[in-house]
């Protein structure tokens, strides 16, 4: 009787270690441990836990142990080129790991959103969109003899531009390009833009890459600023993004780097 207490007893304490391997391959456990964390991984990147998920990842942890059992059968993990292709998805792994928890010790906050937010808005908040058309032609005198002839009423912009335009989208449209911030365009064609009052046709044809253009300003209007919740996603990545980048550089000037020719 004693004997049966002793191995009930030296079962019970080794029930829980065999509960702990999910499953094994040709001998090899896979454990509960290693299969908890890959779930853990998979719902930090937004999958929902659930008992097929962990179907799914119990398939899959199987499958890949078997296909690296039958590489190192195969002996690839000692391969130059493999062993190189681990070490730099090993540096990958650690530098992600760096980034991230960098930003979780030094993170964006609300006050820097919202200093970044009203400093975009302060430096972009008076700036306007411009409803255009333009006549674009390959030479400069054919564009001073439209100015002409327009000035003088000989002919009205936008049958020139369905005559005379070379940039046939516009050309078919009477030169209609529609609402935009100056910014759409060339720097040359912008400056000009910015420089003319709403009706005004371009006395002089202005050059870009593409040709020669005569410009009207039909009509303007402030663009309307985006809310802070609009863009705090894009401004809190570009914060984050800034961060990283200054730490990165901050690592790089603390390190002693000593060159050589050998790679060259």
């Amino acid at each position: 009787m004693k004997h049966l207490v002793v191995l009930a007893l030296a079962c019970s304490l080794a029930l829980p270690v065999a509960a702990k391997n999910i499953a094994s391959v040709n001998g090899e456990d896979i454990t509960q441990d290693h299969f908890d964390q890959f779930v853990s991984l998979l719902v930090a990147q937004g999958a929902q836990d659930s008992p097929q998920l962990r179907e799914q990842v119990k398939k899959e942890m199987i499958n890949r142990l078997v296909a690296v059992q039958a590489a190192k059968k195969a002996k690839l993990d000692k391969d130059a080129t493999v062993q190189q292709e681990l070490e730099l998805a090993k540096q990958s792994i650690l530098v992600r790991a760096l980034m991230a928890n960098y930003l979780k010790e030094h993170p964006v906050t609300d006050a820097d959103l919202k200093a970044e937010y009203d400093k975009i808005k302060a430096e972009q908040g008076d700036r306007k969109e411009y409803k255009l058309r333009h006549i674009l032609v390959k030479d400069e005198d054919t564009a001073k003899e439209l100015i002409k002839a327009i000035e003088s009423g000989k002919t009205k912009f936008d049958a020139a531009a369905k005559k005379d335009s070379i940039d046939t989208g516009s050309g078919q449209n009477g030169g209609e390009l529609g609402w935009g911030p100056a910014s759409n365009y060339v720097p040359e064609f912008a400056q000009a833009v910015e420089s003319m009052k709403k009706g005004e046709i371009s006395s002089t044809p202005v050059h870009t890459q593409f040709g020669w253009h005569i410009i009207e300003v039909e009509d303007s209007r402030p663009i309307t600023f985006p809310g802070f919740d609009e863009v705090k996603p894009q401004i809190e990545e570009m914060l984050r993004q800034q961060k990283l980048a200054a730490y990165q550089d901050g690592l790089i000037k603390a390190a002693k780097i000593v060159e050589t020719d050998e790679a060259k």
